[in-house]
């Protein structure tokens, strides 16, 4: 059965489902890019995609053939543009579409993809050297891997490939250590890399008192699973970065517990 709407649009159930398609992917751009710089491209594009639909349904030669070479060209300068954001969207987008921990060996065996374990040894050494350069005001900060592939960022630093130890550690991130600048990575019980770059979120609504370490982390967590451990050199507070969220951390036990994801288990 036909529906006539608007007087020159004959819709069915199925251009009924295609339009509700259509409304569910553009919500699911706007929560995306709500707050960002990208938003008024983004009604400029739908603005743009309203006058195509409307000449094309009028027979709007003219207009029609103008709108589409607009959005054609268009198309390619926003992926040459967003192409960070675009990345960042596909990465999360993959990250939150796994299949859930325990459940996901076949996957993991197809992707090469190893889950980092780490022995309470390890965990230990780094509370530890956490709590020390905290007490002295030592910045640092540590990535720890998880399930997913991080070996864009540790090709960003210098190989170190040694066991996890408190004085390593603390030496690392000594301030006239040459290593000290930059993200250490952490793969099981090794330390694998450090002085390595990690992504600064985009996020407009991180508190002014994170500093760039803070904003590191933040934006290594929305690309990844890994947990990232932020000591302040200004305040020497210690902070627990994962999936987004920031904790503050209270305690060396606490660290502990994050570290080895027992309090995170717990809260869920």
């Amino acid at each position: 059965m036909l529906l006539n709407m608007f007087g020159f649009l004959n819709l069915s159930f199925i251009d009924l489902l295609d339009i509700l398609m259509v409304a569910a992917i553009l919500f699911v751009i706007f929560r995306w890019i709500r707050g960002s710089s990208a938003m008024n491209i983004f009604i400029a594009i739908i603005f743009l995609l309203i006058i195509r639909v409307v000449a094309v349904a009028l027979n709007m030669k003219m207009m029609s053939v103008l709108m589409s070479t607009v959005l054609d060209v268009g198309v390619i300068a926003l992926i040459v543009i967003f192409q960070p954001e675009i990345r960042r969207f596909l990465n999360n987008f993959g990250h939150n579409a796994r299949i859930e921990k325990g459940r996901n060996f076949i996957l993991e065996k197809i992707l090469n993809r190893k889950s980092s374990n780490m022995g309470n040894e390890a965990i230990n050494e780094i509370a530890e050297a956490c709590r020390e350069m905290s007490e002295q005001k030592t910045g640092a900060l540590i990535v720890i891997r998880h399930h997913d592939s991080i070996e864009e960022i540790i090709s960003t630093g210098d190989v170190i490939d040694a066991v996890v130890s408190k004085r390593l550690i603390m030496n690392i991130f000594f301030k006239n250590s040459p290593l000290h600048d930059g993200a250490m990575i952490i793969d099981n019980d090794r330390i694998i890399s450090a002085r390595c770059t990690l992504p600064i979120t985009s996020r407009a609504d991180i508190p002014a008192s994170y500093g760039m370490r803070h904003k590191a982390a933040i934006g290594l967590s929305e690309t990844c699973d890994a947990d990232i451990i932020v000591v302040s050199e200004q305040t020497g507070r210690i902070s627990f970065v994962h999936e987004n969220n920031v904790t503050n951390v209270k305690s060396t036990n606490v660290l502990k517990l994050l570290i080895g994801g027992t309090e995170e288990e717990d809260n869920k």
